[in-house]
């Protein structure tokens, strides 16, 4: 049985993931390593914590000794790498944490990876030569759009936060180890995200709990930033497909095509409290504005042609079916 190291898998993206791969893939073997910080929460993996196929370590990426030793224990034969610091508005306020987790984090990783797979550049080592390094990215690198336009694979790197440089600089570190040792890596860029298990401090969580709470609903300037969701089972499935079948070397974005601005989304949510647990006045009354962050990005918007025309991936949820299920979700958890 091979075994896979997924990393972050605590955290919203990949414990959405790991129950799916685990799933679809009943013969491979999972290993999660995650710090566990803020955002990360084994809570979030309850459905598989008994699975036989699974296991969990508590650990740093940035600590050699520990993923070397991993290494030498599980004999990985493939790493999915999600683990990262993801918050703007923290980045701003911390930026250290971000370099060190999302730079130098993704080069202990890919650099202890390629000494176990590898012998030289360009030489694997027997048993190992399919292994593959997949790194989790995002939109945010390719900085801001107008309102025309998407981000596609040849889009120029732009990040505007110290949250996306540091992703930036992660992209170009696994880039480089295609093209100087020939390691078999592939890269993926999704736009936001939204399902269940994410942080409560993000936007869609953070609207859902504020108005059940009789809160003030907190939106950013004027509440025209306009981004591309997908809804996080959409994204899972896009990553397994790119996991194993796409094109070493190559950069895959994955997009819902589902561009809204964030009125649009406090209102949506709004409207669909309002039908399932009405109160005597519309939650869109409790809707503020509140000073924007610093470098707030305008616009995200991706084009997924490539993965769609090259490996038949595609979007299940639009946003108006994937917010019911996420309401649903969260008014579990929150009530």
């Amino acid at each position: 049985m091979e075994t896979v190291l997924i990393t972050g898998g605590a955290g919203f993206i990949g414990s959405n993931f790991i129950p799916y791969f685990l799933e679809k893939n009943k013969n491979t073997q999972v290993v999660n390593l995650d710090l566990l910080t803020y955002a990360g929460n084994v809570s979030n993996l309850k459905e598989v914590e008994n699975n036989s196929n699974y296991k969990f370590i508590k650990g740093d990426i940035c600590d050699r000794n520990l993923v070397e030793s991993l290494f030498e224990q599980y004999k990985f034969k493939g790493v999915i790498h999600f683990a990262a610091e993801s918050h703007v508005d923290n980045s701003i306020k911390n930026p250290d944490a971000f370099v060190r987790t999302n730079v130098f984090g993704t080069f202990n990783l890919i650099d202890v990876a390629k000494n176990f797979w590898m012998n030289a550049p360009n030489v694997y080592k027997e048993g190992y030569e399919n292994c593959r390094f997949h790194h989790i990215s995002t939109d945010e690198v390719y900085g801001t759009l107008g309102k025309t336009g998407l981000f596609t694979e040849e889009t120029s790197y732009a990040p505007n936060s110290p949250y996306s440089a540091s992703k930036a600089s992660s992209d170009f570190m696994v880039r480089s180890y295609f093209h100087t040792y020939g390691m078999n890596v592939i890269t993926t860029n999704c736009s936001n995200n939204y399902g269940p298990k994410q942080h409560d401090e993000k936007l869609i969580p953070t609207i859902i709990r504020k108005a059940i709470s009789g809160e003030n609903i907190p939106i950013y300037g004027d509440g025209k930033n306009i981004r591309d969701w997908l809804y996080v089972l959409d994204h899972c499935k896009g990553i397994e497909l790119v996991f194993k079948t796409g094109k070493t070397g190559e950069t895959y974005n994955i997009g819902g095509k589902n561009e809204r601005d964030n009125l649009y989304i406090v209102d949506t949510i709004c409207s669909i409290l309002d039908e399932i647990i009405p109160k005597e006045k519309s939650y869109k009354e409790q809707i503020s504005f509140v000073k924007d962050r610093p470098g707030h990005d305008f616009r995200y918007a991706i084009d997924a042609s490539k993965i769609e025309n090259n490996l038949g991936w595609e979007a299940q949820e639009n946003f108006e079916t994937g917010i019911k299920k996420t309401i649903a979700w969260y008014l579990k958890k929150y009530q």
